[in-house]
């Protein structure tokens, strides 16, 4: 049997989860997440994760595998997935990778090569320490985590020891390791799969998932979660829809305006990541013009890839 894999790449809010499952149920397969917001606990109504019926129905791999204030990085997770994707195929199941995370994708599929992508909240993390405690502030936490890399920089070149931080934090290595060219060699074909909407409409389905999210009880969420004792600046809650509730629970922002903000920093986060998949070679692009036409996608996808719809 051909050792092949289904990723479905895309921005948030564009159908990524319907489309997996679709999949999934027809091709009586699990799904591999991508996503490494949905990796937490707890965190459910802000990172859109599946719910409880469907993850019933459907076995999803990482998601709720991490308590909040657990560390998890990109490394980690291609170890792993490579790992279930090994099992999957023994049993003669297509795995199916469905996700927003750029950088988890890319290492699943290509390995971590030379450098680390820039992770924009961890960067942020620790711009915030910078300007709290300047340059030495910023060497000392990279003296604390990746001494190797500390011990051959000087404080003041503070833009190499950020991006030694943002490498180590994003991949779990030392930004030495990436001089020496990592080569990795697996026999699986990943075909990837992209959905893509026209701009206004994908920020239109942006801001009534923001809404339908605060209806269904996302500063609720976000207030148990606090509750149980999580500090409010780990980096899991440093996430599009909760950051900006938080502000609103403690007071800084209205809730009007947190909402607004809610919106525009997922437009914002939505742009990126195309930026990002757009420049992934030998995605094949399906336009996509309503929700309803993703179970002709999951159709088109079976038929192209020589695969047939299996009895559960």
């Amino acid at each position: 049997m051909e050792r092949k894999v289904i990723v479905l790449a895309g921005p948030t809010c564009s159908g990524k989860t319907t489309l997996s499952i679709l999949l999934a149920d027809k091709l009586n397969t699990e799904i591999i997440s991508a996503d490494s917001r949905q990796f937490y606990k707890y965190l459910d109504i802000g990172t859109a994760k599946p719910d409880k019926h469907v993850l019933k129905k459907v076995k999803h791999h990482f998601i709720d595998i991490l308590e909040p204030d657990e560390y998890f990085n990109v490394s980690l997770f291609e170890k792993q997935a490579l790992n279930i994707i090994d099992g999957l195929l023994d049993k003669n199941k297509i795995p199916i990778v469905a996700g927003g995370s750029g950088l988890y994708i890319k290492a699943l599929t290509e390995g971590i090569f030379d450098e680390a992508d820039i992770n924009e909240e961890i960067r942020n993390k620790f711009m915030l320490i910078k300007e709290e405690a300047g340059n030495e502030g910023l060497y000392k936490e990279l003296k604390l985590v990746d001494p190797e890399s500390a011990a051959k920089m000087l404080p003041q070149n503070w833009k190499r020891v950020l991006r030694a931080l943002e490498v180590y934090y994003s991949t779990g290595q030392s930004i030495w390791k990436f001089h020496e060219k990592q080569v990795r060699e697996v026999d699986i074909d990943f075909r990837m799969y992209g959905l893509n909407w026209k701009r206004e409409v994908l920020y239109k389905n942006i801001e009534l998932r923001v809404d339908s999210m605060i209806d269904n009880g996302l500063i609720d969420e976000i207030k148990y979660i606090l509750d149980k004792g999580y500090n409010k600046t780990l980096n899991s809650l440093n996430t599009v829809g909760y950051k900006e509730i938080i502000s609103y629970l403690e007071g800084e922002i209205k809730l009007d305006r947190a909402v607004d903000l809610i919106k525009r920093n997922t437009r914002r986060y939505a742009k990126r990541q195309m930026t990002w998949f757009r420049g992934v070679e030998g995605v094949h692009w399906f336009d996509v013009a309503s929700s309803d036409d993703l179970n002709n996608i999951s159709e088109e996808i079976i038929k192209s890839e020589g695969l047939f719809e299996r009895e559960n």
